[in-house]
């Protein structure tokens, strides 16, 4: 279905360079970066342009705008979001989501990669001495930093920080007008190579359930789209909260399969269960 088409990359922030080899090797696409494509008009990490739709919305903009600008039926693109894990709480997160859309055959397949495995972070800084262990806690240099005189004034702001001497000179002329300056990690891809990695592993994702094709139509994508709970206690028998059933779904026909004990158990351990543990 894929072989030897050519496939845009809907990026400004080098995603490409973990993307694409990816895709070459397992699709035997021909991956291209648009030229001059501004991704950064529907929104920018640092706040010059809000995001005004959620992450899905989004990434099936950016991944469309491409494809119709540069004539080509299919396309790959990906979103991320930063902020508190959804569960574990006081814990960052880095939320990346990526998709592919085929025109030609009338796909679209989301694979989404939710990961702690991130340096997102920001302070007040009033201290050359508080700079430096700012920057040692989120892997300077390797990852960039902006500065600027508070999270929503962006007047003086300078992006894409990677040297100290750049990092330093621009902290000391904040601290002579504000007295402090606001530092923030640059979340771009290409200035953060442990986001980078998170896209990296949502692209494994999206590979996989590209591979996963339905038993009926035999069209790429079929994967879970709901879970059912109801392992039973190992010791009463009881239906516990825990994980029976996954259930998958074509895109395309709507054929569905339900696949029990998928995560290789029949029953549950005791201490999850309402009755034998209330």
């Amino acid at each position: 279905m894929f072989e030897g088409r050519k496939i845009i990359i809907s990026t400004k922030h080098s995603k490409e360079q973990v993307i694409a080899p990816l895709l070459e090797k397992h699709l035997h696409v021909k991956c291209f970066v648009p030229e001059n494509f501004d991704t950064d008009k529907l929104g920018t990490f640092s706040g010059e342009i809000e995001r005004e739709h959620d992450p899905i919305t989004t990434l099936r903009n950016k991944c469309l705008m491409a494809m119709e600008q540069y004539n080509c039926d299919l396309g790959i693109a990906s979103e991320g979001s930063f902020g508190a894990h959804p569960t574990l709480f006081f814990v960052p997160a880095d939320d990346e989501f990526v998709m592919l859309i085929d025109k030609k055959n009338g796909l679209e397949i989301v694979a989404r990669e939710l990961s702690t495995l991130t340096n997102f972070s920001a302070e007040f800084i009033s201290t050359e001495k508080e700079l430096k262990a700012f920057a040692e806690k989120i892997n300077f240099p390797s990852h960039g930093l902006i500065i600027k005189k508070s999270e929503k004034e962006l007047g003086e702001m300078q992006k894409g920080i990677t040297d100290w001497n750049t990092l330093n000179s621009a902290f000391q002329s904040m601290l002579r007008q504000n007295g402090k300056a606001y530092v923030e990690t640059d979340m771009r891809a290409m200035m953060n190579p442990t986001r980078m990695s998170v896209i990296e592993k949502a692209t494994e994702k999206l590979i996989e359930k590209i591979k996963s094709t339905c038993p009926q139509c035999n069209t790429p994508g079929f994967s879970i789209t709901d879970s059912k709970a109801g392992l039973p206690c190992e010791n009463c028998g009881f239906p516990t909260k825990s994980t029976l059933s996954y259930l998958y779904q074509c895109a395309k026909c709507s054929f569905t399969k339900e696949e029990k004990f998928p995560k290789q158990k029949t029953v549950e351990d005791p201490m999850y269960c309402d009755i034998c543990n209330p």
